[in-house]
């Protein structure tokens, strides 16, 4: 059944029912003070309390994921240079605990390398992931895995995944790989070469592809970005599922990976409230899936957050359970506090209102790691 979203003056046709939403089981809890061995980070982005109140009215206000969590906290985006961040300076301040200017991957506003939780987990033992529905070059999993002093270049990222022993990875983005202009330099090839099993769209679906636990996995997802959600990508909930079974039997020691549903901040940006919705909803399942694994596991800490909000959503007058009207107030980021969701061992911690880099040193204290971190990346 189709139903009419309005945007501003405007109408566009949502199928509201063709995301399948299911009103899930509410996941038990499990024991608080257990130990935290892996940490599920999931990064919403331009994902605030509007897009996720826009997806609970949609859904007719079913249970979503959202409701899982007894833990609900609140963290201020600002960037080191601007009061709105961007991308590349949310996702920095998590993976490395310091505010930095827009723009900037994995470094300090001074523009020095700063080591990121994920490169720390991989010198403890630990084994590492990234999933994003967009290239995974971009800004988000980039300032987890990558040190530049701009967002936008794409290659340099992608060669600093060769400097990394991440586990697996998954996202859009091949030809910053294997058709680079910068230079010469195959790196798929050079991925094979250091022992990873790596796959591709052209090849095979991710749904039929097994990864190999004895070697680190890579899968593309597309040439750049991905379709939108819309457009028939399905990935993202199955890639929830693959990467936490494949990371936990890697190592011993436990795992860290962050999974990004990329594409809100699209919808934002472009005041689509259909798109914005779909892969708000989309998010969402893969949300449950990482719960489900977290509860039988009893060791997994789940944060769910993002970056920022994106549009300026506002749910309007006359909107009716299963049909909101939306108006967006901007095509770019806003300064709102962005909600913080924690489910598992150490959730506690996630509680109050603080900085979001915040995030970051709660996670380590999470692990077991009082020690300082040093500023650079050694």
């Amino acid at each position: 059944m189709w139903k009419r979203i309005l945007i501003g003056s405007i109408f566009v046709l949502a199928s509201l029912t063709s995301c399948k939403v299911k009103q899930p089981e509410l996941i038990g809890q499990v024991d608080p003070n257990a130990e935290v061995k892996n940490i599920i980070l999931m990064i919403g982005d331009g994902m605030g309390l509007p897009q996720i109140s826009a997806a609970t009215y949609a859904a007719n206000n079913k249970n979503l994921s959202f409701e899982n969590f007894q833990v609900v906290g609140l963290h201020k985006s600002h960037s080191a240079s601007d009061l709105i961040t961007d991308s590349a300076a949310g996702a920095t301040a998590f993976a490395t605990g310091q505010k930095t200017y827009n723009g900037a991957v994995g470094m300090s506003v001074d523009t020095l390398p700063l080591k990121t939780i994920l490169e720390e987990c991989e010198e403890k033992g630990l084994a590492t992931g990234l999933v994003a529905t967009v290239a995974i070059t971009h800004a988000t999993p980039a300032a987890f895995i990558a040190h530049q002093p701009r967002r936008v270049m794409y290659e340099r990222i992608a060669a600093d995944f060769l400097e990394t022993d991440i586990d697996y990875f998954v996202g859009g983005g091949k030809q910053y790989f294997d058709r680079r202009k910068g230079d010469n330099r195959n790196l798929y090839n050079e991925l094979i070469k250091k022992g990873y099993k790596v796959s591709d769209y052209f090849e095979a679906p991710l749904v039929q592809t097994k990864p190999d636990v004895k070697r680190p996995f890579a899968y593309f997802t597309a040439d750049k970005h991905p379709l939108p959600v819309t457009a028939g990508r399905n990935y993202l909930s199955f890639a929830t599922i693959q990467a936490v079974q494949f990371l936990k039997n890697r190592s011993e020691k436990g795992f860290f990976i962050m999974i990004e549903g990329s594409q809100i901040d699209w919808g934002g940006h472009s005041n689509d409230g259909n798109w914005m919705l779909q892969e708000t909803l989309d998010f969402d399942r893969a949300i449950t899936e990482a719960l489900r694994f977290a509860q039988q596991d009893g060791n997994t800490l789940v944060i769910v957050t993002a970056d920022h909000e994106c549009g300026g959503l506002c749910i309007t007058e006359k909107s009716k359970m299963g049909r909101p009207r939306f108006k967006f107030s901007t095509n770019g980021h806003t300064a709102s506090l962005v909600p913080v969701f924690a489910y598992g061992p150490g959730s506690e911690l996630f509680r109050g209102i603080y900085e979001n880099t915040e995030i970051h040193a709660k996670m380590r204290q999470a692990l077991g790691w009082d020690d300082p971190v040093t500023a650079d990346r050694e």
